[in-house]
């Protein structure tokens, strides 16, 4: 028996070899330790391609595909550190999900197809559409995920090849109220600030911007700052949802949906009433300011506004104070602001505080707007969207014919006026208007809301072109599929959220028959007679349109002049302004030394009033639906549903709902609920009970076709930006034992907020977060 034990065999026992190669490590030269089943045998440096921070990265290569991704240390975005997503990419690029060749639909069926086939079919239908109905029958929807060479190809081949200006991108979801609020306010796109001012800033103000989930990398950029200025900023969070964002806030602003604008204009009150104002940088730098002052004292007094926001006029002060006397403070703000029907003034209202606090173009002393998708800088600054490239103006006959003679194409192509926004485009296809959609690395069947209005438009098309590297729903429902290759598999760059190009490197070569989204275009091109010629001579790389670009660029506010792929890869990105003046970019915009690009060279302060909610909860609809994002999943899941580490801690949509609506709904964590908006309902929703979400609100994240939520999420938009409404629509809950939902008494108003919550370093949690009181 004894002799049994001594022998005695684990791995038999087990059945398995516990020392697999599977689970052993090797020594790798750069990186130490890695697993010896997928060590590399080359690493290549790049950027990552999933949201707008733009952080730097090693792919690892083994056999001819990407087995690693590793943060590069010398990195000034990120200095080694990644998210869960950008740990895990190199497992999107060999995904299930991905497209391997072309695809036409026979006979009901999506089958493999040959590029030639696609091209033609697609060209002869466009030509046959263009004829009978004009070029604006053909309309193209872009993304923020390509690289700057490649928007800058295809907007060209859309509006001076195809000769349509319905031409968008999904952006317009996510950033057009950021491009519109810089443009009306300073006179012109472009963020003004940069990823270091967190780390200089006295207070930093967060406003519907939850960077803990979104962007985590932020947070390594505020964590330097004690060591930088030797103690620790304040930190504010202003958000309906207390987010895990709010967990790092000492002052947490839970304001009522949508009032940021209102808070923000009650807060320009109190400064101006105390005195507080910046006024030499008011009088040298901005416009408006007798106008605006008239405008802020009349209408935004803080009784006034705290009804508005649920903040308590005297929490309003102190926010002001704490604001106001700061040496250094600035304000950032993402999908939590720009998501919204005045999402643009909302913007504009965030600069008129900075500006008349003097918090602009100084170290630490900001107003930046977070970049949702790798590369949405990118596709504003190359334009032919809402301005042309370089941030010409289509009304401007200088503009054009400066574009026109930089690149060598009639005047007369160049378009005089935009065309229709994303929105405007389903609308002109629900209407007849428009007959073919060429969509580029957006999923609508996914993202856009009011999901039966878009259904309805897309039946009617006569072509649906879906150019992606993934299976998305839409491209499911696609007429023809151009198989897109994906990051690692192509050569450009991505410019971040701080205005920093980075260059992203080939890696490895496109996934079976796929091409880059460069060389789809650069060849459909060739299938209209004369365009290629005409618009790309001599092009075969991504360096020929960048060169291009930088001819295009030089001179404006986005400069890239000075930049090449050597450089930005030296310096580890590059910000424009990037020239002779600039040679190894510029961090912040409009300092002393630099005007903003208006009539007199200032920002102007402007007068704009908070509106109420179109669609205000009621008996039947009586709780605030808001929509966001996870750490786990990316947009759509088109790259993150496949990877197994990602998905497992995410797998499906969830609703956060405050315990006293759970109660009135008999249900609990782990139970499933339906939500209902006047425009669907959606099913079997998994409950997860929250102190974190106010009553008579709740919050589901938008990732998931299987719980689709913008079935019931409304389609309103911004009049200025095109943006949707996402964060907020009325909606109600129906449980098993509650199917007719949550009934309020008649005259209660939930959801109100007491106080702001300073937090109190040594006794704080998220469960006393706030006082939750009802008013009869």
């Amino acid at each position: 028996m004894l002799n049994k034990i001594k022998n005695f065999n684990l791995k038999d026992f087990l059945g398995v070899d516990i020392k697999n190669e599977k689970y052993a490590l090797t020594d790798d030269k750069k990186f130490g330790k890695v697993a010896l089943a997928k060590a590399p045998t080359s690493w290549v440096r790049s950027t990552c391609g999933y949201c707008g921070v733009g952080c730097g990265l090693y792919i690892g290569v083994k056999d001819g595909k990407p087995v690693y991704t590793k943060g590069d240390p010398a990195h000034p975005v990120n200095l080694g550190t990644l998210c869960p997503k950008g740990l895990s990419e190199h497992e999107m690029v060999q995904s299930e999900n991905r497209y391997t060749s072309p695809m036409i639909r026979k006979n009901g069926q999506l089958v493999p197809s040959s590029w030639d086939e696609v091209f033609k079919t697609t060209s002869d239908k466009f030509k046959d559409i263009q004829s009978k109905h004009g070029n604006g029958a053909v309309a193209v929807v872009s993304t923020g995920q390509l690289l700057t060479e490649e928007f800058y190809t295809i907007g060209k081949f859309v509006q001076l090849g195809l000769k349509t200006n319905n031409y968008c991108g999904n952006t317009t979801l996510c950033m057009a109220s950021a491009v519109m609020g810089y443009k009306q306010t300073f006179g012109s796109d472009g963020p003004l600030g940069c990823y270091e001012d967190f780390s200089h800033a006295d207070v930093i103000m967060l406003i519907g911007a939850n960077i803990a989930d979104n962007h985590p990398i932020l947070k390594l950029h505020i964590a330097k700052n004690k060591k930088i200025t030797g103690k620790k900023p304040t930190i504010i969070v202003v958000d309906p949802r207390f987010s895990k964002t709010a967990n790092m806030a000492d002052m947490y602003v839970p304001i009522n949906p949508r009032s940021d604008l209102a808070l923000m204009n009650g807060l320009c009150h109190i400064i101006l009433e105390q005195g507080w104002e910046n006024e030499k940088f008011i009088n040298e730098r901005t416009s408006g300011f007798k106008e605006f002052r008239k405008h802020i004292l009349e209408n935004y007094k803080p009784q006034d506004v705290a009804n508005i926001t649920g903040i308590d006029v005297k929490d309003l002060y102190e926010l002001a104070r704490v604001y106001a006397k700061a040496p250094k403070a600035m304000s950032a703000w993402t999908m939590g602001v720009n998501q919204s029907s005045i999402g643009t003034d909302t913007v504009s209202s965030i600069c008129n505080l900075a500006l008349i606090t003097g918090n602009i173009g100084r170290e630490g002393a900001t107003a930046f707007s977070i970049t949702g998708q790798c590369n949405a800088m990118g596709t504003r600054e190359t334009g032919f969207t809402s301005s042309l490239p370089g941030y010409r103006n289509f009304a401007s006959s200088y503009d054009r014919e400066e574009y026109a003679t930089l690149v060598n194409v009639p005047l007369e192509d160049v378009p005089t006026k935009r065309g229709y926004s994303y929105p405007q485009i389903i609308d002109a296809i629900e209407s007849g208007e428009i007959k073919a959609l060429w969509l580029v690395a957006t999923n609508p069947l996914v993202s856009y809301p009011d999901q039966k209005k878009l259904r309805r438009a897309l039946n009617k098309l006569e072509l649906l072109v879906v150019q992606d590297a993934f299976k998305s729903e839409t491209s499911l429902k696609a007429d023809i599929v151009f198989s897109a290759a994906t990051w690692s598999e192509k050569e450009g760059t991505y410019t971040n959220s701080e205005r920093r190009c980075n260059y992203a490197r080939k890696a490895v070569e496109p996934l079976a028959d796929t091409k880059s989204d460069f060389n789809i275009v650069l060849e459909f091109s060739k299938y209209f007679e004369g365009v290629n010629e005409r618009l790309y001579p001599n092009w075969k790389q991504p360096r020929d349109a960048f060169n291009e670009w930088k001819k295009v660029s030089s001179g404006r506010l986005c400069d890239y002049s000075g930049m090449s792929y050597e450089l930005i890869e030296e310096l580890g990105g590059i910000q424009w302004p990037c020239n002779e003046k600039y040679p190894k970019g510029k961090a912040r915009l409009y300092d002393e030394n630099m005007p903003c690009p208006t009539e007199d060279g200032k920002a102007k302060l402007l007068a704009l009033d908070w509106l109420p909610l179109s669609e205000p909860c009621n008996s039947n609809f009586p709780l605030t639906l808001n929509t966001g994002r996870t750490v786990e999943q990316w947009h759509t899941r088109t790259k993150t549903k496949t990877i197994s580490i990602l998905n497992d801690l995410a797998p499906e949509a969830w609703i956060e709902i405050n315990p006293v609506d759970a109660k009135k709904l008999e249900v609990s964590n782990g139970d499933r609920i339906d939500i209902s908006s006047i425009r669907g309902r959606i099913n079997d929703i998994i409950v997860k009970e929250s102190q974190n979400i106010r009553q008579g609100s709740i919050f589901v994240p938008f990732h998931y076709n299987e719980q689709l939520i913008n079935t019931i999420t409304k389609a309103e938009f911004d009049p200025k930006s095109f943006e949707p409404n996402y964060k907020q629509c009325a909606v109600q809950l129906h449980s098993i034992k509650v199917p007719n939902g949550i009934v309020f008494q008649e005259g209660e108003i939930a959801g109100e907020l007491e106080h702001i919550v300073v937090k109190d370093k040594n006794n704080f949690t998220a469960n006393t977060f706030a006082k939750i009181k009802t008013t009869k």
